[in-house]
């Protein structure tokens, strides 16, 4: 169950890129992420009332309390550099780049959850990873990296905090359920974007947004709590190892659908690359 919540996961996290690249055409990327944050905090708010457990965040230890926080935040700074990276730079580029995290993510879950490393998992990361570098590949403006190829930087670092998102996640999720932990996580998602947005008055420009910037971000946000519910999920009955993976395999659906929904080029190499990141996650499902 938790590999098809986690493949459900890869494909919202998909339509959440798309979206949001339409969504986020003359919006500020910080503004558009504290747009988005509200629509996912209304879904997860919706989710925990019907499940019938809003009354378990009482009983909820301080230590996994603390560990949801945490891993909000981390979210938080991953979505900040991921939607920047992705104002300034190509999907079918900053999405490889971004999911990256998954080879960190395996490692640390590895060497701090104990988590055992079977060769199968070993082999499709690794085939991941490998498909992720093909992606990136070379860079074809070297001679403007300071400027268009920024977003490169930018995109590592959301890769880095994705990663520390689904350990601190983990282990804050334990006895607590995962639907409740989401609605928790989006509420300091929520804040902390809210509070940049007006710290850099950013604020101000909602009023500039038009009706389709509002609508694809929100569709945007839908996209990203469903993707969210089915990740954490499956991460709460799977293990980190296996689920964060497999959740990556939305890069070559993103890619697929950048090239069809917003004409961006393909080539040998983004093609092969989506190939071998396929193949990475078909050996961690067996």
């Amino acid at each position: 169950m938790s590999i098809i919540l986690a493949l459900l996961a890869a494909l919202f996290a998909s339509l959440t890129a798309i979206l949001a690249k339409i969504g986020m055409e003359k919006v500020n990327s910080n503004l558009a992420t504290a747009i988005r944050t509200i629509i996912v905090l209304v879904m997860a708010f919706i989710t925990v009332i019907v499940t019938g457990k809003l009354d378990t965040i009482s009983q909820i230890s301080s230590s996994a309390f603390m560990f949801i926080i945490l891993s909000g935040f981390a979210t938080g700074f991953s979505w900040l550099f991921f939607f920047k990276a992705l104002a300034i730079g190509d999907v079918s580029k900053v999405v490889p780049i971004d999911k990256s995290s998954v080879v960190l993510t395996i490692a640390i879950s590895v060497l701090f959850l104990g988590e055992p490393l079977n060769p199968l998992v070993m082999s499709g990361g690794a085939i991941i990873a490998i498909g992720t570098f093909i992606l990136i590949g070379k860079n074809d403006e070297k001679k403007r990296f300071t400027g268009s190829q920024i977003y490169i930087v930018y995109a590592i670092l959301a890769a880095v905090f994705a990663a520390l998102t689904s350990i601190l996640a983990k282990v804050g999720m334990e006895d607590v359920d995962s639907n409740v932990a989401t609605f928790i996580r989006t509420i300091v998602i929520l804040l902390f974007a809210w509070a940049i947005v007006f710290f850099q008055g950013t604020h101000k420009k909602l009023k500039a947004i038009s009706k389709k910037g509002y609508l694809f971000l929100a569709l945007s946000g839908v996209a990203t709590g469903l993707s969210w519910l089915c990740y954490f999920a499956a991460l709460a009955i799977g293990k980190v190892s296996v689920v964060a993976p497999i959740d990556k395999f939305s890069v070559v659906v993103t890619i697929v659908l950048s090239f069809i929904l917003l004409k961006e080029k393909a080539t040998k190499r983004t093609i092969f690359g989506g190939i071998v990141i396929t193949a990475g996650t078909v050996l961690l499902i067996i």
